[in-house]
Formats: structure tokens, C-alpha cells, sequence
């Protein structure tokens, strides 16, 4: 959850406590519209999972889209809990409707930017842009997956890098781990405020956008659906990753159970509240 330096990884408590959100594991009914939002509890893909609500359809992205990547991702099963690095539930089960089914890893690393950046590092792999698989540390310092894979290696010392080729070409699965990992030790949600583009304008929220507050502590969540009804007003679905690092999730939203998971989103509020952070000022951004 926390913007890290290049010396520390700071730790941040949780700042909100929301009732619990009970619903049935079929469908939730809004006893005074009568409408019915669906979670196909059998399905294991996000689009497949949450169906979209009364008057909305999903909007289709383009298949070479992050958005697609995303809005397609594998979960795991329905009800599964979120786990940290260390394989321990959280205590916090109650403000999540799914698990993304990708790894944690076993080191308190993959938080809240991190958990982004390894989206959209594993959608650019999979993409074949391997090129275009470059992070920014929290001091400004670049390193790419091109340069590691070829051997150059961070050496840090306070606020200073440097960087050296010390290590052989590798481009294993294994060394693009360990290259996130290097990644998620010096990089957070001051460096990805940076590398990302505002969004101005409501309606041109997409999958695959985040909504940050960069800093330390700082937060960021990640657009991973959206739909729009016949008069084109979107609703979306939000993800996160959190400290300490554990399992990627898709978010609840307590605050409008009728339409549970999916949120209604505004680049112009003064602040966005999500199931387990509130971010003001309001701040949208794109890759």
C-alpha cells in the first residue's frame, strides 16, 4: 500500500472499517427495484463472473487491450480467501468478491503498486512487448526488463543506484520474477503516479485505468471491468493489491450493495471511496 523508498518499505495500517456486506452466492436482489446482478459462481473469468447490471452490458475491448487481459483474467475459486505472502488469511474476508489466480510470492513485496505492476508486466509478456516492460524506481532511476534479462543489476546506496552488468543473459521465468521483485523493492505509487497519464474525463474510463494516491503511505487501485448502459454512463469493477503483500482481489463495494461489485466512478469527485481506502483527492490515471 505504501509508496517505498529506496531504503524502506513502509508499513501501513488499515484506515477504514466497513460493515459486513452480506449477500447470497448466486445473486443479490434489490427488493425495491427488483433488479438482479448474477455472480456465476462456477465461472472462473472475471467477465464470466460478474454479470453486468440491469440496463448495462459489458463493454468489449480490444483483444490486444490491457483492459481485455485483464477483464479475462483467471480467478480463483468462488469464496477463496485472501492470503498473505506467508500463506496466512488476512483478517479482513468480508470486502472482496474474487481472487485473481496469480502468485503473491513469499516475500512481504507485492502490495499495492506492485500488484500493478505485475499485471500489466505479465500482460506485456504475454503481449509479446517485452520491450516495452520498464519500470521507474521511487528516486526516478529506470530499469527495464532488457537490460536485467541481459545482465545489468541495481546497486543501491541510499538514494544513489547504480547500475552494472554483472550477470549472464538469462531471460527465464525465473529472472523476470526476480526482476519484478527488484522492481517491486524500489518502486511504488510515487514512481507509477509518474509514469502514468491523467484521465480528465468520466467517460473516458477504461479497464486497465488506476485510481492512486501517490505517496508513502499511498494507495492505488486497478479498473478490471466496466459497462455502460443505452445513455452511456459506465459503472466498473476495481482491484487491488494491499499490505502486506497478499492475494490480488476484486473489490466489494459496501457503499451500494444493489450493484455490488461494480462502482460508479467520477474523475471529477472530491473523493472516491472503495471498499477499503479513500482516495482524496480523486485522481485517475492511464498507461
Amino acid at each position: 500500500m505504501a509508496g517505498k523508498t529506496l531504503c524502506t518499505i513502509a508499513l501501513i495500517s488499515i484506515i477504514s472499517c466497513i460493515p459486513d456486506k452480506k449477500r447470497n452466492a448466486i445473486s443479490e436482489i434489490d427488493n425495491g427495484t427488483g433488479s438482479e446482478i448474477l455472480v456465476h459462481t462456477d465461472k472462473n473469468i472475471i467477465k464470466e463472473r460478474f454479470s453486468a447490471p440491469q440496463g448495462y452490458e459489458w463493454i468489449d475491448e480490444k483483444q490486444e487491450s490491457f483492459g481485455y487481459f485483464l477483464e479475462n483474467f483467471t480467478l480463483k475459486p468462488y469464496k477463496s480467501k485472501i492470503l498473505r505472502y506467508d500463506g496466512n488469511p488476512i483478517s479482513t474476508q468480508h470486502l472482496h468478491e474474487a481472487i485473481f489466480d496469480i502468485d503473491t510470492g513469499d516475500k512481504d513485496l507485492q502490495q499495492c503498486a506492485d500488484a500493478v505492476i505485475r499485471l500489466r508486466a505479465e500482460y506485456l509478456f504475454k503481449n509479446k512487448r517485452q520491450d516495452e516492460i520498464q519500470f521507474h524506481f521511487t528516486n526516478g532511476d529506470l530499469l527495464s526488463w532488457k537490460d536485467y534479462k541481459n545482465g545489468t543489476r541495481a546497486f543501491v546506496n541510499g538514494n544513489s543506484v547504480n547500475f552494472k552488468k554483472t550477470a549472464p543473459f538469462d531471460d527465464s521465468p525465473q529472472n523476470f520474477r526476480s526482476y519484478l521483485n527488484m522492481i517491486f523493492n524500489y518502486a511504488g505509487t510515487i514512481s507509477l503516479n509518474k509514469e502514468t497519464k491523467p484521465v480528465l474525463k468520466s467517460e473516458d474510463l477504461k479497464s486497465g485505468d488506476i485510481l492512486i494516491t501517490p505517496g508513502s503511505p499511498g494507495h492505488v487501485v486497478l479498473i478490471c471491468g466496466a459497462c455502460r448502459n443505452k445513455e452511456g454512463k459506465k459503472l466498473f469493477l476495481l482491484s487491488e493489491g494491499f499490505t502486506p503483500a497478499q492475494s490480488i482481489h476484486v473489490l466489494s463495494n459496501p457503499f451500494d450493495k444493489n450493484r455490488s461489485p461494480w462502482y460508479n466512478l467520477d474523475v471529477k469527485a472530491n473523493e472516491t471511496k472503495t471498499a477499503r481506502y479513500i482516495f482524496k483527492p480523486t485522481n485517475f490515471r492511464s498507461f
